[in-house]
């Protein structure tokens, strides 16, 4: 493990038990370093700037709300908040709400402004990246899953495999993305 690895590991320790301990500023620094690459894969989702930047602001109250139910031992902060994330963005596309949200942006919208496009941030983490090492059977799951934001039925559906094809080949997706955080 590289020095700067070791480093950056120790920080993130650091700023979980801030967080624990409800610290406000260690907030802030959560939202600075995370947000962009979160809102990124909000986006994914739901395929609306305005709708991402509220889901994004709702997963952040619940990530505050929840921390302590974070446990380090089991995924890493990102992981840990890309699934509040990405579960917070497909309740919002589920919602009886997102459906007039959406018709009323697209009614004062002529015209889709190209430099609204959302880009992740390079500093924090390209999801996009990583998952284009995938093979292609995996990569089409896990954007099925997770940038889609399918339930493992609704993909295996999507997809036209059995669910438990899909799984397995999520399962092993999942172990390849690990090792880039290893």
């Amino acid at each position: 493990m590289s020095v700067s690895t070791l480093k950056q590991k120790n920080k993130e320790k650091e700023l979980v038990i801030r967080l624990q301990n409800k610290d406000k500023a260690a907030f802030g620094e959560l939202y600075d370093n995370y947000s962009a690459a979160l809102l990124g894969i909000i986006f994914k989702v739901t395929k609306h700037r305005e709708i991402a930047e509220d889901a994004l602001q709702d997963a952040f109250v619940k990530i505050w709300k929840n921390f302590d139910s974070y446990n380090p031992e089991k995924a890493t902060l990102f992981t840990w908040m890309l699934n509040v994330c990405r579960n917070v963005a497909i309740d919002k596309i589920r919602s009886k709400t997102y459906r007039t949200e959406i018709q009323d942006i697209e009614d004062s919208v002529d015209i889709v402004d190209s430099s609204n496009n959302v880009e992740l941030n390079q500093d924090t983490m390209d999801i996009k990246t990583l998952t284009n090492k995938l093979s292609s059977p995996q990569k089409e799951v896990i954007e099925a899953v997770y940038f889609t934001g399918f339930t493992h039925e609704e993909a295996s559906e999507s997809l036209n495999i059995p669910l438990g094809t899909l799984k397995t080949r999520f399962r092993a997706a999942i172990k390849e993305l690990r090792k880039n955080f290893e």
